[in-house]
């Protein structure tokens, strides 16, 4: 799969109104865990967060957790995967999220995930990286980004291309097959840390 060896995973920390959220979420943690893909999230056992989590920890996957040193409690954190990374604030962990990832892929969520798709987004925009984005319309559920996004072109605020800097798929078993398709990347982002 190119060279895809660990995947940023933006979702809820909640597990919203319809059960399929999490049912997707854990599976998509299973399918990261039989592929050999390390996940990299935010740190979380509840929610969706927990739920892909919990996936790759059922099938002995590989995963590091990132989350912020007031969100330990908050949202509980978790400790059944090998790598817990403990940061003093948010920007840390957006920032060490994509230290660590080769792609990143957004499920359901809230303004959180919001925040940090829309950051990953612009980061591509401004080609600070040219790491693949994978949004995952579980049931419809980005319908109204896709819409907000089509408005903001339409108003003038953003180029018509924007939509071509993510790839949009409908459920979770699309989203490997998604990045083994996506070209290497055009020019050199930021190194990784390990």
């Amino acid at each position: 799969m190119n060279s895809i060896k660990a995947v940023a995973v933006y979702c809820g920390s909640r597990n919203g109104e319809d059960p399929r959220y999490v049912k997707a979420a854990y599976r998509f943690g299973e399918i990261l865990a039989q592929n050999g893909v390390r996940l990299v999230f935010g740190g979380g056992s509840v929610g969706l967060m927990g739920a892909v989590s919990h996936g790759v920890a059922d099938r002995n996957g590989d995963a590091i957790g990132v989350i912020t040193e007031n969100l330990v409690r908050q949202e509980v954190a978790n400790h059944r995967l090998p790598v817990l990374e403990v940061v003093p604030s948010m920007h840390e962990r957006k920032q060490r999220m994509f230290e660590l990832a080769d792609a990143f892929v957004v499920l359901p969520g809230g303004a959180g995930t919001l925040d940090e798709m829309f950051e990953i987004l612009t980061w591509k925009l401004l080609r600070l990286h040219d790491r693949p984005i994978v949004v995952v319309d579980e049931g419809g559920y980005w319908q109204p980004l896709a819409t907000l996004v089509e408005h903001i072109i339409d108003q003038g605020f953003a180029a018509r291309q924007l939509p071509a800097l993510y790839k949009v798929v409908s459920s979770v078993e699309d989203v490997l097959p998604a990045l083994s398709a996506e070209p290497p990347p055009a020019f050199p982002s930021q190194p990784k840390r390990t």
